[in-house]
């Protein structure tokens, strides 16, 4: 680095010899004055992720109803199995409900009148374990 030069006067003569080194160097420090930059960075980090993790719930819920709707179903015991395997239609948890809460009264009915049912009330528990019972797919 430097410059090395021979200036010349009005009439183009060299009159002298100039040298001029010049040598420098920088070192530059940053420090976050304010530290909610980096948390707020976190914080949206954060929403997006969950916001991802609802939508691949979502799109797997639905495609996973789209299969059942055609007829189709992934096959227990591969590697898959497993992911629509918690889907299952209202359908069939209203009906799984409805056997589990309501059973037939005994009496004599005429064959043209509906037979009546006795339902009863169930606990969480009662009703998780209908819940639980229920296999996929359900029709």
């Amino acid at each position: 680095m430097g410059n090395h030069t021979t200036p010349f006067d009005e009439d183009m003569n060299q009159s002298s010899y100039t040298v001029a080194e010049n040598w420098g160097g920088q070192i530059n420090f940053m420090i976050p004055l304010d530290g909610s930059l980096v948390e707020q960075c976190k914080a949206i980090a954060k929403r997006q992720e969950a916001k991802m993790a609802l939508d691949y719930e979502l799109v797997r819920a639905k495609e996973c109803a789209a299969l059942q709707q055609k007829g189709f179903m992934l096959r227990p015991g591969t590697r898959v199995a497993y992911i629509c395997q918690d889907i299952v239609p209202i359908t069939a948890v209203a009906e799984a409900l409805q056997n589990a809460l309501c059973k037939p009264i005994e009496e004599f009915r005429f064959p043209w009148q509906k037979k009546r049912q006795k339902c009863q009330k169930l606990t969480n528990l009662q009703t998780q374990k209908v819940l639980s019972s229920l296999s996929v797919p359900l029709k």
